[in-house]
Order: structure tokens, then C-alpha cells, then sequence
């Protein structure tokens, strides 16, 4: 076992450190999302593959509960609609996940002008999913909370 305060890397680095297009791709979905680093791309890239590889296990044959938690957890995070089966997750692409992230649905809201000021807004704690106040960008918005994201009308600029 090992020491619980060092913890393990929640993602893979890729193969082919200097590809062009991987890299240029990487650098239009920074700006594109406001994400600060690209490491928050690939810790997305991983959790995606993840899912993927439970979906094609279950598909091999899982118990039929396996595969009810995973279907029932990308509906919940809004991956799947539902009526959709298995074979849904695995055509879920990374945008598909960046999408759902706090950060992407709040630079969406009214009166916030960019993902980098939403980044803000949520780390300096003025960004409420329900009841709780989210200081995490990357958290993923169920379904149920979408509604109900709310910022500080005091930190919101009006034109």
C-alpha cells in the first residue's frame, strides 16, 4: 500500500510528446474552454477513457448492475439521454465533457463575459450549485443542479 499523502497522477501523459496537430488541437480547447493548463485536458482525456473501457467491459459482459450504475452516471452528469444504451457512452467525445464542466456552464450564464472571468468568479467562491457554494472549475453539473447555478449578482458587471 502506499502513503496516503502522496498521491498518484489522474492521468497519462501521451505517447507522442511533440505531435503537432495533438498539440494544436490542445492549445484551440484551452481557448476555447479557459482552461489554465493542459494537464486539465488530459485528467478530462483520462476520466473519458475510463468510461470507455467500462462500457466496453460491461458490454463483454458485466452483471447487468455494472452496467445499470454506468448508464445511470453518464445520464446523471447529462453525457446520455435517456433512452440511450451502452453504446452511446462510448461515442461521448471530450468536448462532449468539457461541456459539462461549472466553468463552461457558467461562462454561458447572463452577465458573464468570458470562461476565464467564470473561472474566477468560481474559485473566489461566488458560484452556487444549489444550496452549495463549488470553488472547483472541473466539477462536473448533473443534470438536476444545471437550473440551478447561481452567481453573486454583486460580482456580475450590467452594461
Amino acid at each position: 500500500m502506499g502513503d496516503p499523502r502522496k498521491q498518484k497522477k489522474k492521468y497519462e501523459r501521451p505517447l507522442i510528446p511533440w505531435d503537432e496537430r495533438r498539440i494544436e488541437n490542445e492549445r484551440e480547447l484551452l481557448e476555447e474552454y479557459g482552461l489554465k493548463r493542459k494537464e486539465e485536458i488530459l485528467k478530462t482525456e483520462s476520466f473519458l477513457r475510463n468510461l470507455r473501457k467500462r462500457a466496453r467491459d460491461a458490454a463483454a459482459g458485466a452483471p447487468e448492475s455494472e452496467k445499470e450504475k454506468l448508464i445511470e452516471k453518464c445520464r446523471n452528469i447529462g453525457l446520455i439521454g435517456e433512452e440511450d444504451e451502452l453504446q452511446a457512452i462510448l461515442e461521448i467525445e471530450l468536448r462532449d465533457l468539457l461541456d459539462r464542466r461549472l466553468q463552461t456552464v457558467v461562462s454561458k450564464l447572463e452577465g458573464v463575459k468570458s470562461p476565464e472571468q467564470a473561472r474566477q468568479l468560481i474559485v473566489h467562491n461566488h458560484v452556487k450549485a444549489g444550496e452549495r457554494i463549488i470553488d472547483s472549475p472541473s466539477f462536473l453539473v448533473p443534470k438536476d443542479l444545471e437550473g440551478d447555478i447561481t452567481v453573486e449578482e454583486s460580482m456580475l458587471e450590467s452594461d
